[in-house]
Formats: C-alpha cells, structure tokens, sequence
C-alpha cells in the first residue's frame, strides 16, 4: 500500500463504537493524523467514546452540546424518527459543531463510522446527503469504511486521501466489520445497539410530556427523566418517585434545592420522590401519600413523611395512596 500525504489531519465523529473506531483506524493506516470528537447531552454519554479512546491512543475532546441540541430537538427540520430521536437533524447538527472545530484547529476534513445502508433512516444515501448538505460542510464529510460507494469528497478530489485505499462496506451485515477489526487486533468493542435514550419508547413518552407543559428544560431536568415512575398531577406540576436505591441516590444528586422539593418516609424503607420546581400545598400533601404509597409503611395509619423544601423542612402527616389508585396519572 502506498500511503497518502503525510501531516493531513482530520476530525472523527466518535460514538465509540465498532465502526467509528475502525474508521479512524482505516486513515491512520494510511497515515492521516486523527483526532475524535464526542457530544455529550443528557440523552447520550461520552463513555464509549473515552474508553475507545484509552483503548487506540486516538486523542479525544468531549464537548457538551446539550443548549445546541435542545434548540434542534424542540422541531427537528426532518421531524422524528419512531420515538423523539431526530437522526438526520442530530447528525447535521453534530458535524457543524465538529466542522468549526475543524476550522479553528487547522484540520483538513470530517469523517465518521457511518456505513451506507446499514440503518434504514439514518444511513440511507439521501440521508447521508441530507446531513452533508445541511452540516454547513458539504464535500468536507468521509466515510471511509463506504467512501467508494459514495460520491468523492473533496480530500479525495484534492489528493488528500487515496480513495483506493479506502472501503466499499454497505449494507447491515457486521460480518466486514468484525473482519476488519481482527486484522487491526480490535476484539474489546461494544454491540452495535445504540446508545440514545431518544429511541427509548418510555424515556420519550417522558420528554414529550416535558414538552408540552414547561417552555424551559433545565439540564438537571433533563436527566431527572431517566430516573424512577413520573407522575403528572397538574399542567405545573410533577412527581418523580424512585424505583430502587440507584433511582433513589440520581435523585438526590439532581436536586435543586433552590427550587425543588423533595420528600421521604421517615421511619419506614422507602423511595426518595421529588417535585421539580415545587408546587402547591395541596400537592406537597397529594406527593407525600404516593411517595408513603411506595414505601413498607403499614396501609391505613398515618405516616409521618418529611418535605424538603426551599423555605425549609416540614413533617407532613398523611395516609398512603396504594400505587394502583394512582397509576392513572402515571406518565407511560
């Protein structure tokens, strides 16, 4: 193989999976210097990516784009795919981050793990022309594991990169995928299932509900719907009660308590619920009878529950609400 010319740099949209990583390994073969950027939101992590990273040496930049996304997410320009995961929108949004990026630190082209045909919406060749065109950054954007089933980009036009010494991968078999990666010695990778919670059916039905009642989405509450059973009691208010210790412990650490309040039984097991953004007195009560509901308090005694609240902490007494009296109001 003859390699292609030397100091071209370019910029990887890192997910941290099998495919983003074989990408970067394909133009580092060829002697490009790579480097991966990754997005952080409350909707999906950066983990894979900064394990992907410790595990090729590949620097990485992390960057939390979760203002940007929500502006996108409110009315995606292509609309949703089955749940609240706007793709197409998502992705052209990702690479106009990365190309400014691109342009602030001198590197020459994108490029990402995206396989032509291998999603039904997303990696369709109109889609992936889509995100191109939309990205700000038409012509910049290589797929290098489909490059010679797509149009040259502008690196290959311009002699950058040899576009022979690039892949034809299509389609949804891995089996390409998997060979490749054991000729680079790549056997620690994850399953090719995503890793956004906007393709979860229940996280959605969750963030739809956010939607239609709140006109601002702080980022606390943002992860606040990842966690425990969401009840919706009036327009302004809801009611989020742990599921198990885990739930229990995220709640608390995404508490606010400038303007949250949150409340536990005081001398029974039992679940952490919390109202974000307060609520009436009327509320606070209804909210301690299903958090006392939850817990291994005895049915049809009062229960002492305690309200932490931004003026302070009170006791309220009150009689548990069975969870099956409640599930009506249940967001699912």
């Amino acid at each position: 193989m003859t390699n292609c010319k030397k100091n071209i740099r370019a910029l990887g949209l890192c997910s941290g999976g099998l495919d983003s990583i074989l990408s970067a390994l394909v133009l580092r073969k060829i002697q490009v210097e790579v480097e991966w950027i990754t997005f952080e939101t409350p909707f999906f992590s950066s983990q894979k990516a900064v394990k992907a990273s410790e595990f090729t040496g590949i620097p990485l930049t992390v960057k939390n784009i979760t203002k940007e996304y929500m502006q996108m997410l409110e009315n995606p320009n292509c609309g949703y795919g089955k749940n609240m995961n706007p793709c197409m929108d998502c992705h052209s949004l990702m690479f106009r981050i990365a190309g400014s990026i691109m342009k602030e630190r001198g590197f020459d082209f994108l490029f990402s793990g995206e396989v032509l045909g291998q999603r039904p919406m997303s990696q369709t060749r109109p889609s992936l022309r889509y995100v191109e065109k939309h990205s700000g950054y038409d012509g910049y954007i290589l797929r290098p594991l489909s490059a010679k089933r797509l149009a040259p980009t502008i690196p290959e036009i311009n002699g950058l990169v040899d576009r022979e010494l690039l892949l034809d991968i299509t389609g949804k078999s891995r089996k390409p995928q998997i060979a490749l990666a054991a000729e680079f010695g790549v056997s620690d990778y994850p399953a090719p299932a995503g890793g956004c919670l906007l393709t979860d059916k229940e996280f959605s039905k969750r963030l739809k509900d956010l939607f239609a009642h709140q006109e601002n989405y702080p980022e606390n509450e943002m992860h606040l719907l990842k966690f425990g059973r969401h009840f919706r009691i009036n327009k302004s208010t809801k009611i989020i009660v742990g599921r198990n210790q885990a739930d229990n412990e995220n709640i608390e650490k995404l508490f606010k308590p400038a303007s949250d309040i949150i409340l536990k039984v005081k001398d029974f097991p039992g679940p952490l619920a919390i109202m974000p953004n307060g609520g009436s007195n009327d509320t606070i009560i209804l909210a301690a009878s299903i958090c006392a509901g939850y817990s291994k308090a005895p049915e049809l005694s009062e229960i002492n529950v305690t309200a932490t609240t931004p003026k302070g902490d009170r006791t309220i007494k009150v009689l548990a609400i069975p969870p099956e009296k409640i599930r009506h109001l249940m967001i699912q």
